[in-house]
């Protein structure tokens, strides 16, 4: 079968990414495919992100995004060779939160899109991006978490170059929507599939439910018998 990479990224925390990723992931290895999960945190622990992590520690917590494309590249390749049919990711592809975050801006942004459309290659690109308003999310990422992370979470955006506006969940709520948007254009100018989730409606069930038989249809996954 053709090799896919299947990037699930959400639009704000408590919109139920990485639980549909990990669900994904399963349902794919029931199928008898091949796959490689890539955990959110995997990203500074994959040997093939090693720089990634030592540009992480050692640079003010800011990464380059050559050094994000190849290290990208370097995985795909990596987990090719080995036989990987699938590489389920969270939150891998395309890096708009952190690169945002990091201080970059738009016109960087359309060039580390092309960048990273050649890095994939020759794998099959779907983008599963899990949407919800970002005040509904945010909240519901409080009540799971705790105040304690959201303190954490607005004192982390506030303390980065491209999102020192955020200030309260009101301002970090605005940030996400505007982000939103830029993913949304960004994407648009890539060759990959998008299948947008739409948290807001659907419970984790359901979401699983829906972005399975997307996949499904539009790679011509194998069915159980």
């Amino acid at each position: 079968m053709t090799a896919h990479l299947i990037s699930v990224i959400g639009s704000s925390p408590g919109v139920g990414k990485s639980t549909l990723c990990r669900a994904l992931a399963d349902w794919l290895a029931g199928l008898g495919v091949s796959v490689d999960h890539f955990e959110e945190a995997d990203v500074l622990t994959r040997p093939a992100f090693r720089p990634v992590a030592e540009e992480f520690a050692g640079g003010a917590g800011a990464v380059r995004p050559g050094t994000l494309v190849e290290c990208t590249r370097a995985y795909v390749e990596e987990s090719l060779a080995a036989g990987r049919d699938c590489l389920v990711t969270d939150a891998l592809l395309p890096f708009v939160p952190s690169l945002v975050a990091w201080g970059h801006d738009e016109s960087a942004l359309v060039q580390v899109m092309k960048d990273l459309t050649g890095a994939v290659e020759p794998a099959d690109v779907t983008v599963v991006y899990v949407h919800d308003d970002p005040a509904t999310a945010l909240r519901r990422a409080v009540e799971r978490e705790g105040p304690a992370w959201e303190d954490w979470y607005v004192g982390k955006l506030a303390g980065s170059p491209g999102t020192r506006s955020v200030h309260d969940l009101p301002s970090a709520a605005a940030h996400l929507r505007f982000e939103a948007e830029l993913t949304r254009r960004l994407l648009a100018l890539t060759p990959w599939r998008v299948l947008t989730v739409d948290a807001g409606t659907l419970d984790a069930q359901e979401s699983f439910a829906h972005a399975r038989r997307r996949l499904t249809e539009l790679l011509r996954l194998p069915t159980r018998p």
